[in-house]
């Protein structure tokens, strides 16, 4: 790091953070691809395929385009014009379908489905093609030593002010009448995601050594490129297999609430505070995570959220009640940290200056069809074979990665196991 951005840290880590909470309090809150907008397309379709569908379309956005970006970004000596360009098309569609919602009665439920599920591809996608320019940013502007702190404590208010939101759209839920209530949600949401923006745009990054940059190819050398890569580095390789068990482990979680209503008959109520445990429990575990990575390994902590995945499937099946769920809800809660928070983290510590982009772009978008079509099988799973077998065999997936990153895999800063100058050997 230069000796301006040591100076600057102070600065990058505040309004880094205060991005992460406003962008939490519209996204995570406010406009949820969890909650809010499966709720607001089921006033336009009846079609559960295609609700569950665009509910899952913010992590495909979101992995999918990394890699494809990465040869650019590669060659990039600031990051910030291309974060700053691609995350306004993760953020403007919120308008878009605040208009969308205001003008149901007019234009009509079909007209109004297509028109949202234009947008909500265009938001998931814009926050996709602003994630390997983004990480790779802070990435540079954040000592090795600094960056799961940052992410934790990042992590942790977008998580607060998540909670904050999600609360304000319960109330307006209740006292405006669709599709108004909709249209309010989405325009605060597209507000809160541009004061974020504003913060965004505040952080300082310097050009770049040219010797840290890597000019842009041709597609088919750049296949070439990803092919050494991935030849050489082992150690990368293992992460990536890691990362797919952790992928089909957590898959378990999706079930629980349902596996809670029909085993101990939990209630809809009680499935609404598990909810507050779990962000309760991601809120105050990540900042902790983050500073116990830089310092005892992130690969470490990874490996702990493994174990603690399949503790928490073992909690479950051997409840003797419905309290035991607080116990498997907060423990998901530090999975979950682990999940994003660590995992961010430990992909920025592969590679040299100029190769991290396109490790960053590996890291999501090749093991995106598992983190896809993991919940698919899961599913799958358990109506074949029931609750019992399938969370076994999620928890045989974490332990599997618990072995991956304690035994095989390496932390990929030890000097000692650097792999070689891959964009040499490529060539271009």
């Amino acid at each position: 790091m230069s000796q301006e951005t040591r100076k600057k840290l102070y600065h990058n880590f505040v309004v880094n953070v205060l991005d992460g909470c406003f962008f939490g309090f519209g996204l995570t809150g406010l406009a949820s691809y969890v909650t809010i907008v499966p709720l607001f397309l089921s006033f336009l379709t009846e079609s559960t395929a295609l609700i569950g569908f665009m509910a899952t379309m913010f992590q495909i956005g979101w992995q999918v385009p990394q890699l494809f970006t990465s040869n650019h970004v590669a060659g990039l000596r600031r990051y910030k014009p291309m974060v700053i360009y691609m995350t306004l098309q993760e953020r403007i569609p919120f308008f878009g379908l605040a208009i969308v919602a205001v003008l149901i009665p007019m234009i009509g439920d079909q007209a109004a489905l297509i028109l949202a599920v234009i947008l909500l591809a265009w938001q998931s996608l814009g926050g996709g093609f602003t994630g390997t320019a983004w990480q790779s940013m802070i990435s540079k502007i954040m000592p090795p030593n600094r960056r799961g702190t940052f992410f934790g404590v990042q992590s942790a208010g977008a998580n607060l002010f998540g909670v904050g939101g999600a609360i304000v759209a319960s109330i307006i839920l209740v006292a405006v009448d669709f599709p108004n209530s909709f249209a309010v949600l989405f325009l605060i949401a597209g507000i809160s995601l541009m004061i974020s923006f504003a913060f965004l745009a505040m952080a300082y990054e310097p050009e770049s050594d040219p010797r840290d940059t890597v000019p842009k190819v041709k597609w088919s050398e750049f296949g070439k490129r990803l092919k050494v890569m991935l030849e050489n580095d082992s150690n990368f390789r293992w992460f990536l297999i890691a990362r797919a068990l952790s992928s089909l482990s957590v898959t378990a979680i999706s079930f629980f609430t349902i596996f809670g209503i029909r085993q101990y008959d939990m209630t809809p109520e009680f499935a609404g505070i598990m909810t507050s445990v779990l962000l309760l429990s991601q809120t105050i575990t990540s900042p902790i995570l983050g500073w116990v990575g830089d310092r005892w390994g992130h690969r470490r902590v990874l490996a702990f959220g493994n174990l603690i995945m399949a503790l928490a499937i073992g909690v479950a099946l051997f409840a003797s009640d419905v309290t035991w769920f607080y116990v498997v809800f907060a423990l998901t809660g530090v999975v979950n940290t682990t999940q994003w928070s660590t995992i961010m983290t430990l992909t920025t510590q592969f590679g040299s200056n100029a190769e991290r982009p396109i490790y960053i772009g590996m890291s999501n978008t090749l093991i995106a069809p598992v983190t896809i079509f993991a919940p698919i099988l899961g599913g799958w799973l358990v109506d074949l074979i029931g609750f019992n077998v399938a969370f076994a065999m999620f928890a045989l997936a974490g332990l599997l990665a618990v072995f991956v990153l304690s035994v095989v895999m390496v932390d990929p800063y030890d000097t000692t196991v650097k792999p070689k100058n891959t964009i040499v050997v490529a060539g271009d």
